[in-house]
């Protein structure tokens, strides 16, 4: 193993990925916000505690220009998410962090504003329940709140006097009459999402004297009270008038299936009106034309057991009069696109799109749909925002050779240039291929491999081959949780191939693989593996897989057909598909996916005889995506019905990390590195034949 990874205190690694404390120390930049004038650019930076025991946010800001450093602009323990600027100038965001003038009023997520002015930022408004995020008119001084309510309250003072007496009577019990009832690791109900309009009132703060600064209280206008439970999944943009806001709702169907309609909300009414909701098909809003008058539409049908869905971009006038008809846009492209921004002058959206191990920007133009690639590299592209001359966009971008930093790009060449950021790029030691094969149909099956520094015909690095979650998804940007750097780092080289089901390949790509898990992603990634291993510079004798959510599903159904690999590492796993179906918090669409013969087929719970490899399981208590049950089945499955059941004594080559307080993910920074330190330990024994400790905190 590597040297390093027993430096002495106060000895600094050989990179960020040699030391899991200097890893997670390492800045995460997430979220872009432009003000109105272009002149500043605004960041959500996260960082480690000074404990290692939490991540923390805050704003920064970025200079647009790319002349001055960044610079922090709020400071607080609980931190600050969610930046938005007004037309004013203003900079919205949430805080659950306290008030300097209520110092003693419990933490709640309130909304903040600071001066474009300058100053120090202030609470403008907090409720009992909280707010949960904060938009703003692009042309107009208008802004809205998303907050849950309780169902049952008629106004603010009520639902405060409601969430007090469930909390002082330790109530949690929920009644539902409707599906679904989690979401992720979230119990839903008995509040629910709603639009305000936050709005000043006439008179200044009550009950306070009137003082030089004194300024007037704001009130939230409900404009959604009659949706129930319908924005809990929403997609919302706010028209650069301030006058309508588009989001999609929830529609309850029969034998609790869902689809999401489009509707427009009447700021100065409160009026909802339907204005898309077609059988099979689900709607979204994207962005709105500067003059107020064209709506993007993102469309996603239906999906049955032998049709995958198709995501389409449309135009929709709703302007005074306007027919509701759907005019296609770019629909000749076959991407999965989504619609970022407009062009100043309404020429054209910016829209991203997966597409071939990236996600560039695209140029889509409105009056014949063509479309023109911007970006020129293979990084992938987010939270794109325009400025006001249309010359030029802003965007993070990341890779796997860094992660999320800010950039300007000209929009006329495709430039991508990096801002001064809060952090450099993390160094690693190793390099970055671009690898594919031809699967047994034919089809091309592409992947990223990343080495380690050295490997070569007379060092050939071990291979793991890591499967992406999904599964319509693609390795294509910087991930945190599952960072091939880190393995690199301990000498492996790391196989991230995008078999069928993945996106940016095109839609026959993913119906390849549709409603057959089992079968064509199954052969890609074996296709894949039996290229790379004959490489000179990898030794095919020393291989592990490991993947989770659809990913730890693959490592399941891998592990069941062949004993190729030394190990197996399945995270947040689906294991028994009959049982995995009407348990997940989204039941409703696996439904579809699949019939009940084809989950049987394709379910690896029933090859647990055929397994022969050691496995780690991995799972997490609060995942409602993946419950906890396919994890507990699995394990008891493994120890009674495999190949390498457990001995007299109970000791079995399979272990089993279980987080009580974790979810589909692990978030909390010292789970992290227990994550990766059992995965490191695991890994060695049975890949290298080498012994790495456990960590210490396992109390082992």
């Amino acid at each position: 193993m590597d040297s390093a990874d027993t430096h002495t205190p106060g000895q600094q690694p050989e990179t960020p990925f040699h030391d899991l404390d200097h890893y997670l120390s390492i800045p995460r930049v997430g979220g872009l916000s432009l003000s109105p004038d272009g002149t500043r650019l605004v960041t959500t930076v996260t960082t480690l505690n000074g404990k290692g025991t939490e991540f923390a946010t805050a704003l920064w800001e970025i200079d647009p220009t790319g002349q001055r450093p960044s610079r922090r602009i709020t400071r607080s323990s609980k931190g600050e998410a969610g930046a938005v600027f007004a037309s004013t100038g203003d900079l919205y965001f949430t805080s659950a962090r306290p008030d300097p003038e209520s110092p003693d009023a419990d933490p709640v997520n309130a909304l903040w504003l600071l001066p474009s002015g300058g100053g120090e930022a202030r609470v403008v408004h907090s409720r009992s329940g909280g707010i949960s995020s904060v938009m703003a008119a692009k042309d107009v001084d208008a802004t809205f709140i998303n907050a849950e309510v309780l169902a049952g309250s008629s106004d603010e003072d009520d639902d405060e006097e409601r969430r007090k007496a469930r909390k002082d009577n330790k109530v949690s019990a929920i009644l539902h009459s409707g599906y679904p009832v989690r979401y992720w690791d979230a119990d839903l109900g008995p509040a629910e999402p709603r639009l305000f309009a936050v709005e000043q009132s006439e008179d200044k703060e009550p009950g306070k004297p009137s003082t030089v600064d004194a300024a007037r209280s704001l009130k939230l206008r409900n404009l959604t009270p009659g949706v129930g439970g319908s924005l809990r999944e929403a997609k919302t943009v706010v028209s650069p008038d301030g006058k309508t806001i588009y989001t999609s709702l929830t529609k309850a169907l029969a034998k609790a299936d869902s689809r999401e309609v489009l509707a427009a909300v009447d700021v100065a009414t409160g009026y909802v009106k339907v204005l898309l909701d077609h059988e099979g098909m689900s709607y979204f809003p994207g962005p709105v034309s500067p003059d107020n008058r064209t709506l993007v539409v993102e469309s996603e049908s239906d999906t049955t057991p032998t049709q995958a869905p198709q995501v389409k971009l449309h135009l929709l006038n709703v302007a005074d009069g306007g027919t509701m008809d759907l005019e296609p846009l770019a629909h000749q492209w076959d991407r999965w696109a989504t619609a970022l921004a407009w062009l100043p002058d309404g020429s054209a959206i910016l829209a991203k799109a997966d597409d071939d191990g990236a996600s560039p920007v695209f140029r889509v133009d409105v009056a014949d749909g063509g479309v023109t690639r911007v970006t020129k590299d293979s990084a992938a592209y987010s939270d794109v925002v325009v400025s006001p001359d249309g010359a030029t966009a802003y965007a993070l971008r990341s890779s796997y050779e860094f992660p999320p930093e800010a950039v300007r790009i000209d929009l006329a060449t495709g430039e991508a240039v990096r801002l001064p950021a809060p952090a450099e790029r993390p160094a690693y030691k190793g390099r970055l291929e671009r690898v594919e094969t031809a699967a047994e149909d034919g089809s091309r099956v592409p992947a990223y491999l990343a080495l380690p520094e050295g490997a070569s015909e007379e060092t050939p690095a071990p291979l793991l081959l890591w499967i992406h979650g999904g599964p319509l998804g693609s390795w294509n940007a910087w991930t945190w949780r599952w960072n091939p750097w880190l393995l690199v780092a301990k000498g492996y080289a790391v196989l991230l191939p995008d078999p069928a089901l993945s996106t940016g390949y095109g839609q026959e790509f993913i119906q390849r693989g549709w409603g057959e898990w089992g079968k064509k992603p199954y052969t890609d990634l074996m296709a894949i593996t039996d290229a790379v291993v004959e490489r000179p510079d990898i030794d095919g004798s020393r291989t592990a897989a490991m993947g989770g959510s659809f990913g730890g599903y693959m490592a399941n159904w891998v592990a069941g057909q062949t004993d190729r690999f030394k190990a197996i590492v399945t995270h947040a796993s689906l294991w028994a598909l009959d049982q995995f179906g009407p348990t997940t918090d989204a039941a409703q669409y696996w439904l579809k996916e699949m019939t009940k013969e084809m989950a049987m087929e394709n379910s690896p719970h029933l090859n647990v005889g055929n397994i022969k490899t050691p496995m780690l399981v991995i799972h997490g208590d609060k995942d409602y995506r993946v419950p906890i049950g396919e994890g507990l089945r699995l394990w008891y499955e493994l120890l009674s019905s495999s190949q390498l059941p457990a001995d007299d004594n109970g000791q079995s080559p399979h272990r089993f990390l279980y987080f009580p307080d974790e979810n589909h993910w692990v978030l909390q920074p010292q789970h992290a590195k227990v994550w990766y330190g059992v995965v490191e330990h695991f890994l060695a024994k049975q890949v290298l034949g080498e012994d790495v400790a456990v960590p210490e905190e396992l109390g082992l």
